[in-house]
């Protein structure tokens, strides 16, 4: 159970371990921090003749581009000890992160479609960062097969079919049932509308946090969970701005009812078992 009261209580021997997991945790939370910014660069390999054109024809241009990049990520999901392991999966998750920003745009499509294309965005940073260590963990592959899964499903138009509430796989663990709560709250209240992006990297965020937490402890996982409770925070802070007392009073009483249902599944022994929603 990730408890912050650690920080106060955890005695001065277990400093140099701090110390030992510095790099690991700068990291990760970077990749946390420039999530938007990934997104920036990846455009930096648009071709010229692409640069300036509208929404709908940047998709189109990039069509084929599409096909090789999904061909290319089948590829190394299904085979991941190749010895060019690293570098074709950086160059698939940056082509990936290409894509993904047509259907981040406002204006042309949906706050469901937003939703899932910033979601893909996240997983593929926890790819990404899961590669940048050269982990071979079943995480960074259910991170890269996850946002794989999106944007197929937002290629094809499929989009309906995603659940917007997904189970936390076997490399995480249910842990802050408080941010959960709001969460999952805010998502049956119709809160994508109002914070697509910021709703969809707290779940990445919070499964994220989860696993270091099970793997590495508090150390790790605390700035994840702070990004995961400040993007929660923004998401909330929007659906009020967008709705009459009335609303925003049944969206506290949904949240304490889910938090009730998620309190007691709060893993005390910090063991990551998955978990259904």
């Amino acid at each position: 159970m990730f408890n912050p009261t650690t920080l106060a209580t955890e005695s001065a021997a277990s400093r140099p371990q701090l110390f030992q997991l510095l790099t690991r945790t700068v990291l990760s939370a970077a990749l946390l921090l420039t999530l938007m910014p990934s997104v920036q660069a990846a455009g930096n390999n648009i071709p010229d003749n692409a640069k300036n054109v509208s929404t709908t024809t940047f998709s189109d241009v990039f069509k084929e581009r599409a096909t090789a990049c999904h061909n290319g990520i089948e590829a190394q999901t299904s085979n991941s000890k190749h010895s060019n392991h690293q570098s074709s999966q950086r160059q698939n998750i940056d082509c990936m992160l290409t894509q993904l920003r047509v259907y981040q745009q406002p204006a042309d499509h949906s706050s469901r479609q937003q939703y899932f294309a910033y979601k893909a965005q996240a997983w593929l940073n926890y790819a990404s960062y899961e590669d940048s260590i050269k982990s071979r963990s079943s995480a960074g592959v259910h991170a890269l097969q996850s946002a794989t899964a999106i944007l197929k499903a937002l290629q094809n138009s499929e989009e309906s079919s995603l659940n917007l509430t997904i189970d936390i796989p076997s490399t995480s663990a249910l842990m802050r049932p408080d941010l959960w709560a709001n969460l999952v709250a805010l998502k049956d209240s119709g809160g994508i509308t109002t914070a697509p992006r910021e709703l969809a990297f707290s779940e990445v965020a919070l499964i994220w946090a989860a696993a270091n937490h099970c793997d590495h402890g508090w150390r790790q996982s605390a700035s994840q969970f702070r990004m995961a409770d400040r993007w929660l925070e923004q998401a909330r802070e929007a659906y009020v701005n967008a709705h009459d007392s009335k609303t925003n009073a049944a969206l506290e009483e949904l949240i304490n009812d889910y938090y009730k249902q998620y309190a007691p599944l709060d893993p005390n022994d910090d063991n990551c078992r998955g978990q259904v929603l």
